[in-house]
């Protein structure tokens, strides 16, 4: 073939091509630029990361903060940040933080909510200018989010896990748990469920006890207000959601909320608040279909008979309605755990889904549990439960297995306590590996977290 017949076949392929691709990268560039366009004017579904970064405000004013608290999530999700504000504040005010994620409206709702400083990151890559500019020794994370990975790649960082509830569901044993150097637990508890259903994790070493800051409150404010209401015991219903797959699908909603509310709402002994888990009905239509039900059922008796007090609780406190009530009926979650301190009768539904994973403690093992067949009779059930409480000093004395120091402040002070060893142990380390031969003599860590 002649040199110039190989050029024109050259080019015949070359246009080939072009006329393959040109349109996909075309259509990819005007993928990305809607999807640009979306993030800029706030179109994008609430539950997905806009990626408006701050990065220029944190090039011209960079972090002052010895603590990240990474939080990866959107607006949806942050009913697992905000029962930690209150211990967050104060932390703050010895050891200053910054929020940090990758959704801007979740951005502005936490400084608008928490009045901490929160921002936004686009991309991975602005992480490492963040610390290399600022004192951060320490992360926090509230969650087992994939994005973590983004800030557990920097070793300078002592990274902690905190979460946001304490349960028998098998998150808390979660094997994610083992990529953060410590987890802070609430009590003795938390320690022995991991160490039993994580063998390859060394709870005993990268666990401490710190108890509940999230629902200190509940301890010292008053129970619910309701008005002028007749004597009845209030009884609040707080389902779970459906779960992020089915092995922790521990909702009772679906299957026969609305049979244990109808029964609640037609004894006169009870005042019924429900409060459903912000995520009910995201991942399955059936769940959100209940939900409504539900609430169409405690409307309509509020409406037809005013003075008894029934509600929705749809937001707010949570430790201030657990403080309000006189029983609870919860599935498999951490309100059966923070209800312990108001040291009032529960039960603990049996999830309806037999393939659910459950990490069983004492707590279930002594409370009295609530299956499907039971749901007609539930008023019945938890007026003996109140009448009687046969559970009552048992539940009393796994208060503090659970849930550590129950005093007031106490939890809010070893949580900073505990930052503060954090700190300590990431600026040895940093000194240690900063030194000629660094790495040779590093320093071990102690149960506490303490270098020795």
């Amino acid at each position: 073939m002649s040199e110039g017949r190989a050029k024109n076949s050259q080019g015949g392929h070359l246009d080939t091509l072009r006329a393959v691709i040109s349109p996909n990268v075309l259509a990819a560039r005007a993928l990305k630029a809607a999807v640009a366009a979306a993030r800029w004017s706030g179109l994008l579904p609430r539950s997905i990361p806009d990626g408006r970064g701050d990065e220029r405000r944190l090039a011209r004013q960079p972090v002052k903060a010895q603590v990240i608290v990474y939080f990866a999530d959107t607006v949806v999700g942050l009913y697992q940040l905000r029962p930690w504000y209150k211990a967050l504040r104060e932390l703050h005010r010895v050891h200053p933080l910054v929020i940090i994620g990758n959704d801007s409206r979740a951005a502005r709702a936490i400084r608008r909510e928490s009045h901490l400083p929160a921002y936004t990151i686009s991309h991975y890559s602005s992480i490492d200018p963040i610390l290399s500019a600022s004192p951060v020794r320490l992360a926090l994370y509230i969650n087992h989010n994939a994005a973590n990975f983004s800030l557990l790649a920097f070793t300078q960082l002592v990274h902690v896990s905190i979460m946001h509830g304490d349960s028998d569901k098998a998150v808390s044993v979660s094997g994610q748990t083992k990529a953060y150097d410590f987890t802070f637990v609430a009590g003795q508890a938390a320690i022995d469920r991991l160490a039993a259903y994580l063998p390859m994790f060394d709870a005993s070493s990268r666990c401490r006890i710190i108890g509940r800051p999230q629902v200190e409150s509940s301890q010292a404010e008053q129970p619910v207000e309701l008005g002028a209401v007749t004597a009845r015991w209030t009884v609040l219903y707080a389902p779970t959601w459906e779960g992020g797959t089915d092995s922790a699908a521990y909702s009772s909603l679906a299957a026969y909320g609305q049979r244990i509310v109808a029964s609640l709402l037609s004894d006169d002994r009870f005042r019924v608040i429900y409060r459903p888990h912000p995520l009910t009905g995201t991942r399955r239509p059936a769940f959100a279909e209940a939900d409504a039900e539900v609430r169409r059922l405690v409307e309509a008796a509020a409406k037809a008979d005013p003075a008894a007090g029934h509600r929705l609780s749809l937001g707010g406190d949570v430790a201030r309605v657990l403080s309000g009530a006189d029983a609870l009926i919860s599935d498999v979650s951490s309100l059966a755990i923070d209800f312990l301190v108001t040291g009032r009768p529960l039960t603990v539904t049996v999830p309806p889904d037999g393939q659910v994973r459950i990490a069983p403690t004492r707590l279930l093992e002594l409370t009295p549990r609530l299956d499907e067949s039971q749901a007609g009779s539930a008023a019945d059930l938890i007026a003996g439960l109140i009448e009687e409480d046969p559970a009552a000093a048992d539940r009393a004395a796994l208060t503090e297995y659970y849930l550590g120091d129950i005093r007031p402040g106490a939890a809010v002070k070893a949580f900073i306590e505990a930052c503060g060893q954090m700190i300590e142990l990431a600026e040895a380390n940093r000194g240690q590996l900063e030194r000629p031969g660094a790495g040779q003599d590093r320093p071990t860590v102690s149960r506490f977290g303490a270098a020795e």
